[in-house]
């Protein structure tokens, strides 16, 4: 499996002649869905979606159940849900957790779904739910409103993946993202961080 990060939280991953792209928001590349067979998208906020880019695009959408799309082109959506697992791109894809971190007083709430992508990739997107089934490679979030360097740090250990590459770090400045990046290779077994366009 070759995965090549983006940036934020987009993640390309080929796998036996098929390309699946997660998370393929507004601050992503257009290149990173070059290609692309199946697309997945933890949740609805638009830095994990950019609606109008994958309606051209025309491959098949997975969801979660009642995310708001916006309404601006129709999407070829599939909608999931927890406990599903399903075949995207030829690879198989398990579906975990259900809503997103709270950031403030219960907000925002709203579907989140971590995908475990063939046996071995999680990406948990913007919450940090644990999958009851075994993760080789970690996705794990470095920086959001909605979390803590210790909460990552936590996350990354329950999880207990042999590598962990970060994700979701478009809003750190390069000395915030040094201090992260600092923090995750000191605490997390396996972490290499990994710049947009570079591949593992």
């Amino acid at each position: 499996m070759r995965i090549t990060r983006f940036t934020h939280a987009c993640v390309r991953v080929e796998h036996d002649g098929g390309v699946l792209v997660v998370d393929p928001g507004t601050w992503s590349e257009p290149r990173a869905l070059a290609g692309a067979d199946a697309v997945l998208v933890t949740h609805e906020h638009t830095d994990h979606i950019d609606v109008l880019r994958l309606a051209g695009l025309g491959v098949p959408v997975y969801a979660p159940e009642g995310a708001r799309l916006p309404d601006l082109a129709p999407l070829p959506v599939t909608r999931v849900g927890a406990g599903e697992r399903f075949t995207a791109a030829g690879i198989p894809v398990s579906v975990h957790g259900g809503r997103h971190a709270t950031i403030h007083e219960g907000q925002p709430d709203c579907p989140n779904l971590g995908y475990l992508i063939g046996g071995e990739l999680y990406h948990p997107g913007d919450a940090l739910h644990v999958p009851d089934e075994p993760v080789r490679t970690l996705l794990v979030p470095a920086q959001g409103s909605w979390l803590r360097l210790d909460e990552a740090i936590r996350f990354a250990g329950a999880v207990g993946a042999a590598a962990a590459y970060p994700i979701h770090d478009a809003q750190l400045n390069d000395r915030g993202l040094a201090s992260v990046a600092g923090w995750f290779a000191e605490t997390i077994p396996g972490y290499r961080h990994l710049l947009p366009g570079d591949t593992a």
